[in-house]
């Protein structure tokens, strides 16, 4: 049987791709236009921000670290140091100082404005030293200046290109190779992604119409609407002379109205007989207040955020916890995806440039984001006893890590000694720690 070694088919016609992205049916939220809305959707309205920052803090400050992988220590360490980050088991090392090298806060950061614009792509700069490698940066290419995707019929990406920064200059062409590209929730040749906020779109819309409305409403009728009344003009005026008379006092009337404010020194002066009223709203107004909360609540719920709706939506604690421990778990997903793309086009990456295609190359892991509590020392001990787990020196690195301990120095262990219940002199609790029986807890 022949192994296939290429496709027939296709993921993406290139031909209409730039023409038409038929995806989407809103005008207004096709590429390029859609950079700029989604720009003010998470600028301008308060429940956006909220909501994406409910995505993007707990991401960004859970702790990231360079798990060897089978790597050697040489290459585990040249990625940590190129990177800022510590190494499993070895959080007490001090990270080298950040001045003029990459910094993965920042990076991440960048990284995460995929969610409103679906799209993220960054171009790494490296710098040589002593024969190596290092990565300086990687170069942020926001999305508001993409001009032009180019993408392989396979659906794979080929280059991007940027709007000229000066004019008269060639657009700037980066090529695949060159670039990192984080894109939520690509689909087949769409390497545009998909916005967090696209669905939430049509309610910021809604909303920003009913707020508009809404301040109108307390700007007209807060005070009332002023109404002038022309006095009674004189019955031995002849018609021409009265209807002259009647149009200058109304438009004297109008200007009276127009311009009357609240105020210390506010006023107006009229003809005897005219007069002048506050007319309010007769009947109920538009409550704008309901619909206003509805769309905040479908906006949190676009992103999976329900419990932002607590005291709205619903008034249930035990109901909003749930709605977080699932929300939390979609973090742990994009987290996910992060982690991946940084380990095959970042740190392979820096590995390929050094070592070779070849070589075992570490990866970035983080810590579990959410509701999960690092086990205490007495749940430790109660497994011990039981059997269930083994004493061991990866065990011991674990809980350094989650206790943000100094890593283990065997050359500098100290006995640990213990008081006789008679009150005797302390005696030694283990010999050298080399000689630690197998399974048995390190000072035990």
């Amino acid at each position: 049987m022949a192994v296939p070694e290429s496709a027939k088919g296709y993921a993406v016609n290139t031909s209409q791709w730039w023409a038409a992205p038929e995806e989407e049916e809103t005008p207004e939220l096709q590429w390029p236009k859609n950079v700029r809305v989604f720009d003010q959707m998470r600028r301008q309205d308060a429940q956006v921000v909220s909501t994406l920052r409910a995505i993007t803090l707990p991401i960004r400050r859970t702790t990231y670290r360079i798990d060897p992988n089978g790597a050697r220590d040489e290459i585990t360490q040249h990625v940590a140091d190129n990177l800022g980050l510590n190494i499993v088991g070895d959080s007490g090392r001090p990270v080298l100082r950040t001045r003029n090298r990459f910094s993965w806060t920042e990076h991440l950061r960048l990284v995460l404005t995929m969610l409103p614009f679906g799209h993220s792509f960054f171009e790494p700069v490296y710098r040589v030293e002593n024969g190596k490698a290092h990565l300086r940066k990687l170069e942020w290419r926001p999305p508001r200046t993409i001009s032009k995707i180019d993408v392989a019929p396979d659906g794979g990406l080929i280059a991007i290109e940027q709007f000229s920064a000066k004019p008269g200059e060639k657009d700037p062409r980066i090529e695949v190779k060159n670039l990192v590209a984080y894109v939520n929730d690509r689909e087949g040749g769409n390497w545009l992604g998909q916005s967090a906020i696209r669905p939430a779109y049509k309610y910021w819309l809604l909303k920003d119409r009913a707020l508009r409305v809404q301040a109108q409403t307390l700007d007209r009728n807060g005070m009332g609407v002023p109404v002038y009344t022309a006095s009674q003009l004189p019955d031995n005026l002849d018609s021409t002379e009265y209807v002259k008379r009647q149009n200058e006092e109304i438009a004297a009337g109008l200007k009276i109205a127009k311009g009357l404010r609240s105020g210390d020194n506010s006023g107006a002066s009229i003809a005897y007989g005219a007069k002048i009223d506050m007319k309010g709203v007769e009947g109920d107004l538009p409550d704008a207040d309901k619909p206003i909360r509805y769309y905040d609540e479908q906006m949190a719920r676009a992103v999976l955020a329900h419990f932002l709706n607590l005291g709205t939506e619903t008034g249930s604690w035990a109901l909003g916890s749930t709605f977080a421990d699932f929300f939390t778990l979609s973090l742990q997903t994009v987290a996910m995806q992060i982690a991946d793309v940084t380990n095959q086009h970042v740190i392979e990456d820096l590995v390929d440039y050094n070592w070779g295609p070849e070589e075992p190359a570490p990866k970035l892991v983080f810590d579990e984001i959410g509701s999960r509590h690092p086990a205490t020392a007495e749940s430790i001990a109660r497994l011990a006893d039981a059997g269930a787990i083994t004493l061991d020196d990866p065990l011991e690195a674990h809980l350094r890590n989650q206790y943000s301990l100094p890593a283990a120095d065997p050359s500098s262990a100290r006995e640990r000694t213990t008081k006789t219940q008679t009150g005797q002199t302390p005696t030694p609790a283990r010999s050298e720690p080399e000689q630690r029986p197998q399974g048995s807890w390190p000072g035990s």
